[in-house]
């Protein structure tokens, strides 16, 4: 009789234990834990991301939060530079190349008349509102010979522009307009740019509409084939085209970097390369124009070369870095200081100048009328001339492409 119980008791045993594997492989969360808690599945990231993550993309300069939208977003920085970028038109007046031909107009009678009168065309561009006065930067090929400037806000406001100044030598114009409550950008530190940093275009390409594009800083100080020598460009991979120009170049807090100048083109459309005139050059050209309408800079009437190693050599000078005098201009501000050609130029007043665009950049720096004291390397002898500045002449540039 006990064997019979026993053998029952042993079956049971066998029975639950199955049972109890079964259940802990198939439904493990169905058996108590801890004192009787149950288990709960793991949080998944999208339920409750890490704290690092909900800093990472807070602190990102116009990043979404996760979940919200795309890991990367310029929206910030459109938001807070494209309402103070404005859409210009200026109306010019031209004439036809054949009107003063009297070819033509013996060819032609009438029509020779109706050509000698001047027409009107349209230019479109953009500009940049800089100051709650209501001071616009643009281009001078821009709004230069315009008769007539009108403006179009972003939000929809009409008026026409005043034109203040503007300098054909680095091709910036500054425009005035008198409305209320102005959108404003702020002007970033240009110094502080740098290759590869990501920066948007805002203007109004073809007269579209406002368009922003992104890309990133190609190079800097770069100089165009028969450009001025004062204009030392941006270049970027933001699509710029026709009617971008005057328009701004900002970076992704939103504050601008440079005024859109100039695009190289074989097509008439973007291909990857834009120029942009540097904001801190911008700048000064407009506290020169606001102050007295003209930008005057300082000239001393000479023709350089930069000085390398083997052009000292050849010359037996005991210098290897400067600038070379090549020609003087008679009667010019440099000739009368007692500067002679073969003379290098090692500093102005107490700034070196190693190569020709910083002894441009240091001679337009100076104030017409002013003295200034050149050091000057002339064969074996290191001497110092005082020259009296003159004011460099106005040269016309073509508008760039």
């Amino acid at each position: 009789m006990w064997r019979r119980s026993w053998l029952l008791f042993a079956q049971a045993v066998t029975v639950a234990l199955a049972a109890l594997f079964v259940v802990a492989t198939l439904k493990p969360e169905w058996l108590p834990r801890n004192g009787g808690s149950t288990v709960l599945p793991l949080p998944t990231l999208s339920q409750a991301p890490p704290r690092e993550a909900h800093a990472t993309a807070a602190s990102a300069p116009g990043a979404v939060a996760a979940g919200a939208g795309p890991a990367l977003s310029f929206s910030h920085a459109a938001r807070r530079a494209a309402p103070a970028v404005v859409s210009i038109t200026a109306t010019k007046l031209t004439r036809s190349p054949h009107a003063d031909d009297p070819r033509f107009r013996f060819f032609f009678g009438d029509r020779g008349d109706r050509s000698a009168a001047p027409q009107q065309q349209l230019g479109l561009g953009s500009a940049v509102i800089v100051s709650p006065e209501g001071y616009l930067l643009t281009n001078h090929h821009v709004v230069s010979d315009a008769v007539d400037i009108e403006v179009q806000l972003a939000d929809g406001r009409n008026t026409r522009a005043l034109l203040v100044g503007s300098d054909a030598e680095t091709d910036i114009a500054v425009l005035k307009i008198d409305l209320g409550s102005l959108p404003v950008v702020d002007l970033a530190d240009g110094r502080s740019l740098q290759v590869g940093d990501a920066v948007l275009a805002i203007g109004n390409p073809f007269n579209i509409g406002q368009t922003v594009t992104a890309g990133i800083v190609s190079a800097l100080d770069r100089t165009q084939r028969g450009s001025s020598p004062f204009q030392s460009f941006i270049q970027t991979d933001a699509a710029i085209n026709p009617g971008n120009s005057g328009g701004a170049l900002v970076d992704v807090q939103g504050n601008l970097v440079g005024i859109n100048t100039a695009i190289f083109s074989r097509s008439g459309g973007n291909m990857g390369i834009g120029f942009a005139v540097p904001v801190q050059t911008a700048r000064e050209v407009m506290e020169q124009l606001v102050r007295g309408g003209k930008v005057k800079r300082g000239y001393i009437g000479v023709d350089i070369r930069d000085l390398n190693a083997e052009l000292a050599e050849s010359l037996a000078l005991p210098v290897k870095a400067g600038v070379l005098i090549t020609g003087v201009l008679n009667e010019g501000p440099a000739a009368k200081g007692g500067v002679r050609p073969g003379d290098v130029v090692l500093r102005v007043g107490d700034k070196p100048v190693a190569n020709s665009a910083e002894l441009l950049a240091a001679v337009a720096a100076l104030p017409p009328d002013s003295e200034a004291q050149l050091s000057l390397q002339r064969g074996a002898e290191a001497l110092a001339v005082r020259v009296k500045v003159g004011e460099r002449p106005v040269s016309a540039r073509p508008a760039p492409r």
